[in-house]
């Protein structure tokens, strides 16, 4: 099952320039940007809905989710509640830096995210986490990992694995996100 495009799932205020999945995007005409209704107040029913479209958008072909922190809990509540008919076009999904809503650092502006569904997804995914991220540690995305039925990767100390963490292009990252094809 090859995946025609990976679609980018941005958390909260999106993703600036030096931003792994910026970086992905710019190399690689394929992965695609989900554009979110509002970056700075996000709605998860309105985020699950422009991923929906975004989904029936791809065309026939499978599609991967490439996302990061909020990101991850909209595809999760997204597989959960909106799947439906889409069942067969996610051949997979990386999820990185999952978020813990009742954390005291998840942003105010969210709403709508306060219920994590736990239960296995219907598609391959990788939980990625970082022993020092402030929105959601290890033992948190090691839950979800193991109620989602995810592979789980702890990448040590880099932050909220974004553009601070220093991952540049993010190579093995890209390739968990490749390996989720086979």
């Amino acid at each position: 099952m090859n995946a025609k495009h990976t679609l980018v799932l941005p958390g909260y205020a999106n993703s600036g320039p030096g931003h792994w999945q910026t970086r992905w995007e710019a190399l690689d005409p394929t992965f695609v940007r989900v554009a979110m209704p509002d970056w700075d107040h996000p709605v998860c029913d309105d985020w699950c809905g422009a991923l929906n479209r975004a989904v029936s958008a791809a065309g026939p072909q499978p599609v991967l989710l490439a996302a990061h922190s909020l990101g991850c809990l909209t595809a999760v509540v997204w597989a959960a509640r909106h799947y439906g008919s889409s069942a067969a076009k996610v051949a997979g999904a990386l999820l990185v830096a999952v978020p813990d809503p009742h954390g005291a650092e998840f942003p105010a502006d969210a709403s709508g995210y306060g219920h994590v569904p736990m239960e296995p997804l219907p598609f391959p995914t990788i939980v990625v986490a970082s022993s020092d991220d402030p929105y959601g540690g290890v033992p948190f995305a090691e839950r979800c990992a193991k109620a989602w039925g995810s592979r789980f990767i702890d990448i040590g100390p880099r932050g909220h694995i974004n553009a601070e963490s220093g991952l540049g292009d993010w190579p093995e990252g890209l390739a968990w996100l490749a390996s989720l094809e086979s």
